[in-house]
């Protein structure tokens, strides 16, 4: 007699939170992410270490006195070098 009422009971139980279950609306609204932006860092023009970069490429530094010493007649200091007394 015992396990009748139980059984009863459980299934009542059941039955009523799967109607309270389906009367909960639960939406939730996360909306438009925000946009990606992707930015380079910049890369500032002079000596980095033992490489010269000059806006687009980084040079060695005997590779870059070879290549100023070709178009300059005498020796050329790296921009910046000759203010701080490096030249």
């Amino acid at each position: 007699m015992k396990y009748p009422l139980l059984a009863s009971l459980a299934v009542g139980l059941g039955m009523g939170l799967s109607g309270a279950a389906q009367a909960v609306d639960l939406s939730i609204n996360v909306g438009t992410p925000a946009p990606v932006v992707v930015t380079q860092t910049p890369v500032v023009v002079g000596w980095h270490g033992d490489r010269y970069y000059d806006g687009h490429r980084y040079w060695g530094r005997s590779e870059w006195e070879d290549h100023h010493r070709h178009h300059d007649d005498h020796d050329h200091c790296p921009p910046g070098h000759a203010k701080k007394g490096e030249c």
